[in-house]
């Protein structure tokens, strides 16, 4: 089925993609400077919260919240979800040449089945259209029995 999506759906559904793979790489960079973290350890949770790349891949992870709920709100999830698949991919290319982890040929071989099997995914129907419910005007009360 063809997808119907403007330029700007496309730019939310990269944002998603990109700010989810960014804001975990921050993540893991900012974590490994912070040290284990365990139950018996919480408090270094807070101190986590002080790592600039921790709070970098925090911000970079609310955008991914916002942009993916902007795409969920014209999309339907089993469209929208599997549209960030490449992300895997950026992961894998930042761990590598960014974290200087070393990736298995294995594991790549397994992003590339999850790549493969989304685009199967990715090519049935979904719903990309919704109808417009109108909103409640400014200063109109809300009545959740009506």
């Amino acid at each position: 089925m063809k997808h119907t999506l403007k330029p700007a759906q496309y730019l939310i559904l990269l944002a998603v993609m990109l700010t989810a793979s960014v804001g975990d790489t921050l993540l893991s960079h900012g974590m490994a400077q912070v040290g284990p973290v365990s139950l018996q350890h919480l408090g270094m949770l807070f101190s986590a919260m002080k790592n600039l790349w921790v709070v970098a891949g925090i911000l970079c992870l609310l955008g991914f919240f916002a942009s993916y709920l902007t795409a969920l709100s014209w999309a339907d999830l089993t469209f929208v979800l599997p549209s960030t698949a490449f992300g895997y991919v950026v992961v894998a290319l930042l761990s590598r040449f960014w974290l200087h982890e070393e990736i298995s040929i294995y594991r790549w071989l397994g992003i590339i089945l999850i790549v493969c099997g989304v685009g199967f995914v990715a090519n049935g129907p979904s719903r990309t259209e919704h109808a417009q419910h109108p909103g409640p005007s400014v200063g109109q009360e809300l009545d959740p029995l009506a």
